[in-house]
């Protein structure tokens, strides 16, 4: 092991290294710290950083695990942190001009766990303007950009974590969902990333905060394996009084419990949801790994699902909550926007009461048209996005042709994602392939309500059956 393999060990493996003293806390972070000052130029995957607070933590670290202490699994490890989550002391932007050089008083809950736990916060992580696109683009700076191709989108909106952990800038990191925005940067870069079902994990953004953007959003870890995201969900469910609309469910202990007989499991694979329109290459992948499937002894059955209406049942929502929590005096600043977020700005606007109240009742036929499926199959299946990366600034559609005039924002170019978030319920990514252009292809894998353990169980049996590489081409021995 050396310098070069390192950075891209998973965070189980370097926690191993450090509890044993292997490594030490210190060395792993400034690894990471050198890394970060060369390539994120390239990248733009972080924001602000955290450094003199990092080196402070890592060496009392450093004298704890030297003395014995008891700590916990992801003790010592460097973290992103996606800059929606409010972080004391740290610059928090939302990844908007609006909020440029906000310093919020106290940590969200998710911020809280992670540091509860020993991990050290190194810096957050960059995202769309609100985290309203499926690409990271805002006015902040450049795009966040794809360490398997640098001209192309790292996704959004968690798009600067799965960036830097697949460019091995951070052991892991965190990551917030309300339309696909673990999952869609996770299929475009190569990572396994799971959105917990709706609640899993507490929202609470600190008392100081206004800025609750999607209802439906839920934080969780993008990371390098199952495992690490399993032991990084452990960390991060669980109620909190906070947040009065976290479930009370015990929390399984997920990465005890990621080997199993999954010879019993029906699952359901649509590869359209009715209306998504699937680039062949993506198509091509997603059907093997479907058919591999067979081999870890489960039952695939693929299923005439319809979810093409979803969209009236989310977007309307989406748009005029997060036009409602905004402070008045942004309305006249309205043109720092990035043009995607303007048109949100714009639609969520005009929305109204009886706008709303059909949405809500479009929501609830999606909901039930999923929870009819799950009566019958334990898990549903299909391409993670209709597209590899595409070039940074440019979004494909990813509907049919007679829905595309229809269909904008997000939602149109993630139609397989943001049903799920409507529903509340959890769902992953995991690679699968690439295209010709060596770019990642991912399969989602969704579950019923609080079966986070099914998901991850699946997915730890296939990685295990086909591994994945997780080395982007743009380093090698001699970077």
């Amino acid at each position: 092991m050396n310098d070069f393999d390192l950075p891209f060990k998973p965070a189980a493996e370097h926690a191993r290294l450090l509890h044993t003293q292997t490594i030490s806390p210190v060395e792993l972070l400034n690894l990471y710290l050198d890394r970060i000052e060369k390539f994120n130029p390239a990248l733009n995957a972080f924001l602000a950083m955290n450094i003199e607070d990092a080196i402070t933590k890592a060496k009392q670290m450093e004298s704890c695990i030297a003395s014995g202490e008891a700590v916990g699994p992801l003790y010592g490890i460097p973290f992103g942190v996606k800059d929606n989550e409010v972080t004391k002391g740290i610059e928090t932007t939302h990844g908007s001009t609006w909020m440029k050089g906000h310093i919020p008083k106290e940590d969200s809950v998710v911020v809280e766990r992670i540091k509860a736990a020993g991990g050290i916060i190194i810096g957050k992580t960059n995202m769309p303007d609100w985290g309203l696109m499926i690409h990271s683009e805002n006015r902040l700076g450049d795009h966040t950009r794809n360490p398997w191709d640098t001209s192309r989108t790292s996704g959004g909106s968690s798009g600067g974590s799965a960036s830097a952990v697949a460019a091995g800038l951070c052991s892991i990191a965190s990551g917030t969902d309300g339309g696909g925005s673990i999952r869609a940067p996770s299929s475009f870069c190569g990572m396994f990333g799971i959105r917990p079902t709706l609640g899993r994990v507490p929202r609470y953004s600190g008392a100081s905060e206004n800025y609750i953007t999607n209802p439906i959003s839920q934080p969780g870890p993008i990371a390098r394996t199952v495992e690490d995201a399993a032991i990084l969900l452990e960390i991060l469910a669980g109620f909190d009084l906070r947040d009065p609309d976290s479930v009370r469910a015990s929390v399984p202990q997920y990465p005890a419990m990621l080997e199993a007989d999954l010879s019993q499991l029906k699952i359901a694979y649509s590869p359209d949801y009715g209306y998504a329109n699937v680039n062949k290459e993506v198509h091509e992948s997603v059907e093997a790994a479907v058919n591999n499937l067979d081999s870890l002894g489960c039952k695939v059955e693929q299923v005439n699902l319809d979810l093409s209406d979803a969209f009236y049942g989310y977007w309307p929502l989406i748009s005029a909550n997060w036009y409602a929590s905004l402070d008045k005096k942004f309305e006249k600043r309205t043109s720092e926007l990035a043009r995607e977020a303007f048109n949100v700005y714009d639609y969520g606007s005009k929305i109204t009461g009886k706008d709303y109240a059909i949405a809500l009742g479009v929501r609830d036929q999606i909901i039930a048209r999923l929870e009819a499926l799950f009566s019958k199959y334990d898990l549903l299946v299909s391409p993670t996005m209709p597209n590899t990366a595409f070039v940074a600034g440019r979004p494909k559609i990813g509907v049919r042709d007679d829905l595309a005039n229809d269909l904008w924002g997000f939602p149109a170019h993630s139609p397989f994602t943001f049903p799920i978030n409507a529903a509340g319920l959890p769902g992953a990514n995991i690679p699968c392939g690439f295209d010709k252009d060596g770019l990642p292809i991912g399969l989602q894998v969704i579950g019923r309500r609080l079966e986070e353990l099914r998901i991850l169980q699946l997915c730890y049996g296939f990685e295990q059956a086909y591994p994945w590489p997780t080395l982007p081409p743009m380093f090698n021995l001699q970077t």
